[in-house]
């Protein structure tokens, strides 16, 4: 009988190698945080399958809009947080959130604004000034630190 070191792996509860993500790990991560509409649908649609990407070892964790309300003034923005949370908590992990973290906001002003898009009126400006601040807080104060500290505290 010939036993491999995979069986005897196996059988002894010794992890085997790691598994590594996807050669196209980074592409689809990119594909997922552009500030277009198309970005934000490819990544719900993940987002709501998470399963058949679980060999990207991608970081789901969110505290959505951290200490702001999810939805300020009725306006649902916690999709956006949630989006955004993904790619400041994925290029984190890459070590690349610097050469994205402008993008990234960017990207999550354009889903604040599509959302804010769907208004009219006096309701529509009250969005888009409120859209206006919460992308203001991330660009000045959104940070890797923010971030890691966040996932520590995330439940």
């Amino acid at each position: 009988m010939v036993v491999t070191a995979a069986a005897l792996a196996g059988v002894a509860g010794v992890a085997g190698p790691a598994v590594a993500a996807p050669a196209d790990k980074a592409q689809v991560l990119s594909s997922w945080t552009q500030d277009s509409a198309a970005g934000a649908r490819a990544w719900a649609a993940a987002d709501a399958d998470r399963g058949a990407w679980s060999a990207y070892g991608f970081d789901w964790s969110t505290d959505y809009c951290t200490t702001s309300p999810d939805n300020p003034l009725g306006f649902p923005f916690k999709t956006a947080c949630t989006r955004h949370d993904f790619g400041y908590r994925n290029y984190t992990a890459a070590g690349s959130l610097a050469a994205n973290k402008s993008r990234l906001d960017s990207a999550f002003y354009g889903d604040l604004k599509r959302i804010c898009a769907t208004y009219s009126g006096v309701k529509k400006t009250s969005c888009d000034a409120t859209a206006w601040t919460y992308y203001q807080a991330v660009d000045k104060f959104g940070s890797a630190a923010a971030v890691r500290g966040a996932a520590v505290g995330a439940g």
